[in-house]
Protein backbone atom coordinates (compact mmCIF):
# COMPACT_ATOMS: atom_id res chain seq x y z
CA UNK A 1 0.00 0.00 0.00
CA UNK A 2 1.39 3.40 -0.86
CA UNK A 3 1.95 5.52 2.21
CA UNK A 4 2.77 8.67 0.41
CA UNK A 5 2.06 10.25 -2.94
CA UNK A 6 4.69 9.34 -5.41
CA UNK A 7 5.59 9.61 -9.03
CA UNK A 8 7.39 7.03 -11.15
CA UNK A 9 11.16 7.16 -11.24
CA UNK A 10 11.17 6.36 -14.92
CA UNK A 11 8.72 7.20 -17.64
CA UNK A 12 8.53 4.63 -20.40
CA UNK A 13 8.77 5.96 -23.91
CA UNK A 14 5.58 5.29 -25.86
CA UNK A 15 4.92 5.03 -29.61
CA UNK A 16 3.60 8.18 -31.14
CA UNK A 17 4.36 10.22 -28.00
CA UNK A 18 6.53 12.70 -29.89
CA UNK A 19 3.51 13.67 -31.98
CA UNK A 20 1.80 14.98 -28.84
CA UNK A 21 4.48 17.58 -28.11
CA UNK A 22 3.03 20.69 -29.72
CA UNK A 23 3.84 24.34 -29.43
CA UNK A 24 1.03 24.81 -26.91
CA UNK A 25 2.46 22.09 -24.65
CA UNK A 26 5.93 23.55 -24.87
CA UNK A 27 4.56 26.99 -24.06
CA UNK A 28 2.93 25.56 -20.92
CA UNK A 29 6.25 24.07 -19.80
CA UNK A 30 8.03 27.39 -20.38
CA UNK A 31 5.29 29.35 -18.61
CA UNK A 32 5.34 27.01 -15.62
CA UNK A 33 9.09 27.30 -15.30
CA UNK A 34 9.14 31.10 -15.51
CA UNK A 35 6.25 31.67 -13.12
CA UNK A 36 7.38 29.16 -10.52
CA UNK A 37 10.96 30.41 -10.58
CA UNK A 38 9.80 33.98 -10.04
CA UNK A 39 7.94 32.94 -6.88
CA UNK A 40 10.71 30.69 -5.61
CA UNK A 41 12.76 33.65 -4.36
CA UNK A 42 9.78 35.13 -2.51
CA UNK A 43 9.46 32.19 -0.11
CA UNK A 44 13.16 31.92 0.68
CA UNK A 45 12.81 34.15 3.75
CA UNK A 46 9.97 32.39 5.59
CA UNK A 47 10.48 29.16 8.11
CA UNK A 48 10.31 25.19 7.52
CA UNK A 49 6.87 23.52 7.34
CA UNK A 50 5.12 26.88 7.21
CA UNK A 51 7.45 27.99 4.46
CA UNK A 52 6.77 24.77 2.54
CA UNK A 53 3.00 25.21 2.90
CA UNK A 54 3.25 28.80 1.64
CA UNK A 55 5.36 27.66 -1.28
CA UNK A 56 2.95 24.81 -2.08
CA UNK A 57 0.03 27.25 -2.06
CA UNK A 58 1.86 29.55 -4.47
CA UNK A 59 2.70 26.68 -6.80
CA UNK A 60 -0.89 25.44 -6.65
CA UNK A 61 -2.29 28.86 -7.49
CA UNK A 62 0.02 29.46 -10.42
CA UNK A 63 -0.16 25.99 -11.93
CA UNK A 64 -3.95 26.14 -11.96
CA UNK A 65 -3.92 29.66 -13.43
CA UNK A 66 -1.78 28.37 -16.28
CA UNK A 67 -4.15 25.41 -16.76
CA UNK A 68 -7.09 27.82 -16.99
CA UNK A 69 -5.36 29.69 -19.79
CA UNK A 70 -5.08 26.59 -21.98
CA UNK A 71 -7.85 26.43 -24.57
CA UNK A 72 -7.28 22.90 -25.86
CA UNK A 73 -6.94 20.79 -22.71
CA UNK A 74 -7.56 17.66 -24.74
CA UNK A 75 -4.15 18.25 -26.29
CA UNK A 76 -2.29 19.13 -23.09
CA UNK A 77 -3.47 16.61 -20.52
CA UNK A 78 -2.73 13.39 -22.44
CA UNK A 79 0.90 14.55 -22.46
CA UNK A 80 0.85 15.10 -18.69
CA UNK A 81 -0.80 11.70 -18.27
CA UNK A 82 2.04 10.08 -20.21
CA UNK A 83 4.98 11.60 -18.36
CA UNK A 84 6.01 13.38 -15.21
CA UNK A 85 7.07 16.95 -15.95
CA UNK A 86 10.32 17.92 -14.14
CA UNK A 87 11.21 21.58 -13.64
CA UNK A 88 14.49 22.58 -12.05
CA UNK A 89 17.37 25.05 -12.14
CA UNK A 90 20.94 23.98 -13.03
CA UNK A 91 22.08 24.60 -9.44
CA UNK A 92 19.18 22.51 -8.07
CA UNK A 93 18.02 25.32 -5.76
CA UNK A 94 14.61 24.88 -7.32
CA UNK A 95 13.18 21.47 -8.24
CA UNK A 96 9.57 20.52 -8.90
CA UNK A 97 7.89 17.45 -10.39
CA UNK A 98 4.35 17.63 -11.77
CA UNK A 99 2.42 14.42 -12.54
CA UNK A 100 -1.23 14.34 -13.55
CA UNK A 101 -3.64 11.43 -13.97
CA UNK A 102 -7.24 11.15 -15.14
CA UNK A 103 -9.42 11.46 -12.06
CA UNK A 104 -11.95 8.88 -13.27
CA UNK A 105 -9.73 6.06 -14.52
CA UNK A 106 -11.09 3.53 -12.03
CA UNK A 107 -14.38 2.36 -10.60
CA UNK A 108 -15.56 5.15 -8.30
CA UNK A 109 -15.33 3.77 -4.76
CA UNK A 110 -18.17 6.12 -3.77
CA UNK A 111 -20.55 4.06 -5.90
CA UNK A 112 -20.58 1.59 -3.01
CA UNK A 113 -22.81 4.04 -1.15
CA UNK A 114 -25.09 5.05 -4.00
CA UNK A 115 -28.74 4.07 -3.80
CA UNK A 116 -31.67 3.07 -5.93
CA UNK A 117 -31.48 5.81 -8.59
CA UNK A 118 -27.97 4.65 -9.54
CA UNK A 119 -28.25 1.01 -8.57
CA UNK A 120 -26.36 -0.17 -11.67
CA UNK A 121 -23.24 1.80 -10.65
CA UNK A 122 -23.55 0.58 -7.08
CA UNK A 123 -23.68 -2.97 -8.41
CA UNK A 124 -20.48 -2.53 -10.42
CA UNK A 125 -18.57 -1.25 -7.39
CA UNK A 126 -20.03 -3.90 -5.08
CA UNK A 127 -19.10 -6.72 -7.44
CA UNK A 128 -15.52 -5.49 -7.81
CA UNK A 129 -15.18 -4.95 -4.06
CA UNK A 130 -16.29 -8.53 -3.39
CA UNK A 131 -14.06 -9.99 -6.11
CA UNK A 132 -10.99 -8.28 -4.63
CA UNK A 133 -11.95 -9.24 -1.09
CA UNK A 134 -12.26 -12.90 -2.12
CA UNK A 135 -9.11 -12.90 -4.22
CA UNK A 136 -6.97 -11.47 -1.41
CA UNK A 137 -8.83 -13.35 1.34
CA UNK A 138 -9.69 -10.39 3.55
CA UNK A 139 -10.75 -11.32 7.07
CA UNK A 140 -13.89 -9.19 7.49
CA UNK A 141 -15.26 -7.73 4.27
CA UNK A 142 -18.46 -6.70 6.05
CA UNK A 143 -16.64 -4.53 8.58
CA UNK A 144 -14.47 -2.96 5.90
CA UNK A 145 -17.53 -2.06 3.85
CA UNK A 146 -19.22 -0.58 6.93
CA UNK A 147 -16.22 1.68 7.54
CA UNK A 148 -16.14 2.77 3.90
CA UNK A 149 -19.86 3.53 3.89
CA UNK A 150 -19.46 5.58 7.06
CA UNK A 151 -16.83 7.65 5.28
CA UNK A 152 -18.78 7.94 2.05
CA UNK A 153 -21.85 9.14 3.91
CA UNK A 154 -20.11 11.45 6.39
CA UNK A 155 -18.41 14.82 6.29
CA UNK A 156 -15.13 12.92 6.13
CA UNK A 157 -13.06 15.09 8.46
CA UNK A 158 -9.84 13.31 7.53
CA UNK A 159 -7.47 16.11 6.57
CA UNK A 160 -6.67 18.76 9.14
CA UNK A 161 -8.00 22.23 8.39
CA UNK A 162 -4.57 23.81 8.28
CA UNK A 163 -3.55 21.25 5.65
CA UNK A 164 -6.58 21.39 3.39
CA UNK A 165 -9.20 23.58 1.78
CA UNK A 166 -11.66 20.72 2.40
CA UNK A 167 -13.12 21.88 5.71
CA UNK A 168 -16.28 19.95 4.86
CA UNK A 169 -16.50 17.21 2.28
CA UNK A 170 -18.79 14.34 1.45
CA UNK A 171 -17.55 11.04 0.16
CA UNK A 172 -14.05 9.72 -0.41
CA UNK A 173 -12.15 12.21 -2.54
CA UNK A 174 -8.59 10.88 -2.53
CA UNK A 175 -6.57 7.72 -2.12
CA UNK A 176 -4.97 9.23 0.98
CA UNK A 177 -8.39 9.51 2.62
CA UNK A 178 -9.26 5.97 1.52
CA UNK A 179 -5.94 4.71 2.90
CA UNK A 180 -6.76 6.09 6.34
CA UNK A 181 -9.90 3.93 6.36
CA UNK A 182 -7.79 0.90 5.42
CA UNK A 183 -5.40 1.60 8.29
CA UNK A 184 -8.26 1.89 10.76
CA UNK A 185 -9.65 -1.41 9.48
CA UNK A 186 -6.24 -3.11 9.80
CA UNK A 187 -5.83 -1.84 13.36
CA UNK A 188 -9.33 -2.94 14.39
CA UNK A 189 -9.49 -6.33 12.62
CA UNK A 190 -5.77 -7.15 12.62
CA UNK A 191 -5.89 -8.16 8.97
CA UNK A 192 -2.43 -7.83 7.34
CA UNK A 193 -3.82 -8.94 3.98
CA UNK A 194 -5.49 -5.57 3.50
CA UNK A 195 -2.09 -4.20 2.49
CA UNK A 196 -1.70 -6.69 -0.36
CA UNK A 197 -4.69 -5.44 -2.37
CA UNK A 198 -3.69 -3.08 -5.24
CA UNK A 199 -6.67 -0.78 -4.62
CA UNK A 200 -5.36 2.04 -6.82
CA UNK A 201 -5.31 -0.26 -9.84
CA UNK A 202 -9.06 -0.69 -9.59
CA UNK A 203 -10.71 2.25 -7.83
CA UNK A 204 -10.86 6.01 -8.27
CA UNK A 205 -11.91 8.57 -5.68
CA UNK A 206 -14.17 11.24 -7.11
CA UNK A 207 -17.59 11.54 -5.44
CA UNK A 208 -19.52 12.81 -8.48
CA UNK A 209 -17.94 10.65 -11.21
CA UNK A 210 -20.46 8.50 -13.07
CA UNK A 211 -18.19 7.16 -15.84
CA UNK A 212 -14.87 5.34 -16.09
CA UNK A 213 -12.14 6.86 -18.24
CA UNK A 214 -11.10 3.35 -19.23
CA UNK A 215 -8.65 4.51 -21.90
CA UNK A 216 -6.32 5.27 -18.97
CA UNK A 217 -7.31 2.43 -16.66
CA UNK A 218 -4.74 -0.03 -15.32
CA UNK A 219 -4.12 -3.28 -17.14
CA UNK A 220 -5.63 -5.05 -14.12
CA UNK A 221 -8.89 -3.13 -14.31
CA UNK A 222 -9.17 -3.44 -18.10
CA UNK A 223 -8.72 -7.19 -17.76
CA UNK A 224 -11.43 -7.33 -15.09
CA UNK A 225 -13.90 -5.09 -16.91
CA UNK A 226 -13.73 -6.91 -20.25
CA UNK A 227 -12.95 -10.48 -19.17
CA UNK A 228 -9.44 -10.48 -20.62
CA UNK A 229 -6.06 -11.91 -19.73
CA UNK A 230 -3.84 -9.42 -17.87
CA UNK A 231 -0.85 -10.41 -20.00
CA UNK A 232 -2.79 -9.16 -23.02
CA UNK A 233 -4.05 -5.95 -21.44
CA UNK A 234 -0.48 -5.02 -20.45
CA UNK A 235 0.02 -4.23 -24.14
CA UNK A 236 -2.56 -1.43 -24.14
CA UNK A 237 -0.99 2.05 -24.26
CA UNK A 238 -3.28 5.12 -24.29
CA UNK A 239 -2.79 7.68 -27.06
CA UNK A 240 -0.17 5.53 -28.76
CA UNK A 241 -1.74 5.50 -32.20
CA UNK A 242 -2.90 1.88 -31.98
CA UNK A 243 -6.61 2.63 -32.16
CA UNK A 244 -9.30 2.99 -29.53
CA UNK A 245 -9.66 0.88 -26.42
CA UNK A 246 -12.85 -0.57 -27.88
CA UNK A 247 -10.91 -1.79 -30.94
CA UNK A 248 -8.15 -3.19 -28.73
CA UNK A 249 -10.58 -5.07 -26.51
CA UNK A 250 -12.57 -6.46 -29.44
CA UNK A 251 -9.47 -7.54 -31.36
CA UNK A 252 -8.11 -9.37 -28.33
CA UNK A 253 -11.15 -11.38 -27.41
CA UNK A 254 -12.69 -9.11 -24.78
CA UNK A 255 -16.31 -8.04 -24.50
CA UNK A 256 -16.48 -4.25 -24.62
CA UNK A 257 -20.28 -4.14 -24.76
CA UNK A 258 -20.80 -5.46 -21.22
CA UNK A 259 -19.40 -2.23 -19.71
CA UNK A 260 -20.13 0.27 -22.45
CA UNK A 261 -22.85 2.10 -20.51
CA UNK A 262 -20.45 3.18 -17.75
CA UNK A 263 -17.47 4.10 -19.96
CA UNK A 264 -16.44 7.48 -21.30
CA UNK A 265 -15.84 5.71 -24.61
CA UNK A 266 -12.84 7.74 -25.70
CA UNK A 267 -14.54 11.06 -24.91
CA UNK A 268 -12.13 13.42 -23.15
CA UNK A 269 -13.17 13.93 -19.53
CA UNK A 270 -11.98 17.25 -18.15
CA UNK A 271 -11.29 15.80 -14.69
CA UNK A 272 -7.70 15.54 -13.55
CA UNK A 273 -5.76 14.85 -10.38
CA UNK A 274 -2.27 16.31 -10.13
CA UNK A 275 0.48 15.44 -7.68
CA UNK A 276 3.29 17.95 -7.18
CA UNK A 277 6.51 17.23 -5.34
CA UNK A 278 9.13 19.90 -4.71
CA UNK A 279 12.32 20.38 -2.75
CA UNK A 280 12.93 23.00 -0.11
CA UNK A 281 16.11 23.15 1.95
CA UNK A 282 17.01 19.59 0.95
CA UNK A 283 13.61 18.31 2.08
CA UNK A 284 10.93 16.82 -0.17
CA UNK A 285 7.34 18.08 0.12
CA UNK A 286 4.20 17.29 -1.80
CA UNK A 287 0.62 18.30 -2.44
CA UNK A 288 -2.27 17.25 -4.64
CA UNK A 289 -5.22 18.99 -6.22
CA UNK A 290 -8.00 18.27 -8.66
CA UNK A 291 -8.78 20.23 -11.79
CA UNK A 292 -12.32 19.62 -13.03
CA UNK A 293 -13.91 21.47 -15.95
CA UNK A 294 -11.81 24.57 -15.49
CA UNK A 295 -12.08 24.68 -11.71
CA UNK A 296 -9.32 23.75 -9.28
CA UNK A 297 -10.32 22.19 -5.96
CA UNK A 298 -9.42 19.74 -3.20
CA UNK A 299 -5.93 21.03 -2.47
CA UNK A 300 -4.18 18.81 0.08
CA UNK A 301 -0.72 19.50 1.47
CA UNK A 302 1.21 16.40 2.53
CA UNK A 303 4.21 17.97 4.23
CA UNK A 304 7.54 16.12 4.23
CA UNK A 305 7.84 12.67 2.75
Amino acid sequence: MDKNPSTPDNVKSRPGFALLITLSVLSVIIALTMVLLSYFEEVQQDSSETKALIQADIYYKNITEIFQGIQNKQELFPVLYSMALPLNTPDDRFSLLLKCDPLQKGVNVNWLGWGREKEALQGVAQELFEVLSDKYELEDIGRLQEMLLEEIGSDGQIVQKEQSRLHQKNGIISYQQFEKVLKRYQFEVDDPKIGTVPWRDYFSFSPKAEQIDAEYSSANLIAYLFNMDEEVTQEWVPAAGIGSLEDFVTQNGGDYSIRKSILAGGTFLDATECLVSFTLEDQQYGFRFEYIEGESKHFEFYGKY
